[in-house]
């Protein structure tokens, strides 16, 4: 089958090789040609990715069209489809309903939103400029804080890194997780990330915010999960008051601070989970969970999986009751691009 990946100029490297290597990796795997690669350019012109690599391209839009199975819009992103010619929007909107499934990586997603395939679709981008791509295509569903989504035949991913959790997820519907793990394997990737999972941890959260109170905040959290922390706590810590802290909490860390907290906890039982073999009611009171009960109700709202489930999928073949890592270095890997 087709794989076919459009690079426009400015591309993202990553956004066109990262999936690239996904699909080859796993014809490998299985030996015999089940993927076959093609990236389409606009024009003959070498490529010149936004790091300076150059790209070129096997076809074109204006050559003869070929059968698609599967195509993907790569991402540019100090353009974000605005410098793109009319013939590439329209190529897209010609071609990509008559593939079995397209999508996008990153901010890929604004070409599709200019070819008008995104009315009332879920869909996600770069986190970055997911508010950006809500206001220029109103009549989508934008979901800001996901690794990818899938809608129907479409699926979009979130920034770089996520476009190969995004092939991964296609491998798999294609033939199976025992592939998708191989290839991740392969390829020294996060073992399958679910497309829930939110494209930042707390500890992202906390380098974004700027150095603060807030921030001072955020790293005593990340250190003392086990501990209450209402709102309460970490505003009497701040020197505020619960409602001053609240607000500039969610200004600086654009999230407020129970999701804060519940989001760094989530990363903390996480590393637990697939490191150790540590029973599931003392992962959840060393990362401040009531009870497994409230471990595995974090857990569905934060990555779409159980932690049962979360330790089977991801648990670490040399885990042990070994002591867990310390908080500081429970950071889930970051998208972005």
């Amino acid at each position: 089958m087709l794989i076919a990946i459009v690079a426009p100029q400015g591309v993202q490297a990553l956004d066109v090789t990262g999936p690239a290597d996904v699909f080859s990796e796993a014809a490998a795997q299985i030996g015999e040609p089940c993927y076959r690669l093609q990236v389409i350019g606009t024009t003959d012109a070498p490529v010149i990715c936004s790091s300076g690599v150059v790209l070129l391209p096997q076809r074109m839009i204006g050559d003869p069209d070929e059968a698609i199975d599967t195509l993907l819009i790569a991402g540019a992103p100090a353009q974000r489809g605005t410098g793109e010619s009319t013939d590439l929007v329209a190529w897209i909107a010609r071609r990509a309903p008559s593939t079995r499934r397209f999508g996008s990586v990153c901010t890929g997603t604004f070409l599709l939103a200019a070819a008008g395939l995104l009315s009332d679709r879920r869909v996600t981008t770069h986190w970055q400029h997911a508010a950006e791509l809500a206001a220029a295509c109103p009549e989508a569903r934008v979901e800001p804080d996901r690794l990818f989504v899938r809608d129907g035949p479409l699926c979009t991913s979130a920034g770089v890194t996520a476009g190969i959790d995004l092939a991964l997820a296609l491998v798999e519907e294609d033939h199976g997780r025992a592939l998708a793990l191989a290839v991740a394997r392969r390829l020294v990737v996060f073992l399958k990330r679910p497309g829930g999972q939110s494209q930042f941890s707390a500890h992202l959260a906390a380098q974004i915010a700027t150095k603060s109170p807030v921030q001072d905040v955020q790293g005593w959290i990340l250190e003392n999960l086990s501990s209450s922390l209402s709102v309460e706590v970490l505003a009497k810590r701040a020197g505020m008051s619960v409602r001053n802290f609240a607000r500039v909490f969610r200004g600086e860390a654009g999230v407020t601070p129970a999701d804060f907290v519940e989001t760094a906890r989530v990363d903390s039982a996480r590393r637990m989970l697939e490191d150790t073999v540590m029973p599931l009611q003392r992962v959840a009171t060393r990362c401040g969970f009531t009870n497994v009960d409230g471990l595995r109700r974090a857990f569905m709202r934060r990555l779409s999986v159980g932690p049962h489930d979360y330790r089977a999928r991801f648990r670490s073949t040399t885990s042990s009751t070994a002591r867990p890592p310390a908080n500081r270095n429970t950071s889930l890997s970051a998208s972005v691009g």
